[in-house]
């Protein structure tokens, strides 16, 4: 029907950083649930909300949109393989 779904698969709210097979499962979940073509990956949420309030380090912040991106090539390669 159209619809996207762009589930947080990643959390803004704590410092560990995902394993990117963990990423990709939850990819994957959501995929079987309204199709490969109807997800895209994201965060949870924002890492800060207000300017200036550093919540995450940045370098945290990297390391899980590298872990997301990571997690979303697998999950992309097993879904559309």
């Amino acid at each position: 029907d159209g619809n996207i779904l762009i589930p947080g698969v990643v959390s803004h709210h704590t410092i560990s950083v995902e394993h990117p097979r963990l990423v990709a499962d939850r990819i994957q979940r959501y995929a079987g649930l309204v199709g490969r073509e109807n997800v895209i990956a994201g965060t949870d949420c924002g890492f800060a909300q207000v300017e200036g309030y550093q919540r995450v380090h940045p370098t945290v912040m990297w390391a899980k949109l590298e872990t997301l991106a990571e997690g979303a090539r697998l999950a992309s390669a097993e879904l559309w393989a």
